[in-house]
């Protein structure tokens, strides 16, 4: 599952043409969090982080989980 949802933002935010960075700021989380996260180096953000990330990308949190 965990990576799936690295999977899912990184395309989401290709789709929407967000940098890395661009998501970073708009989360308020620091750039290494995504890009762990999107790398599957962190498996297993916290349901504050995903909550953020969604915000930030204008996407429900259960969208992350898609498979």
């Amino acid at each position: 599952m965990a990576n799936n949802i690295s999977k899912n933002i990184r395309r989401i935010r290709q789709e929407k043409g967000m940098s890395q960075d661009r998501l970073s700021k708009k989360a308020d989380l620091a750039l290494n969090t995504i890009v762990k996260i999107e790398t599957g180096e962190n498996p297993n953000p916290t349901a504050e982080t995903l909550k953020k990330i969604a915000k930030a990308l204008d996407i429900s949190v259960g969208d992350l989980f898609k498979e």
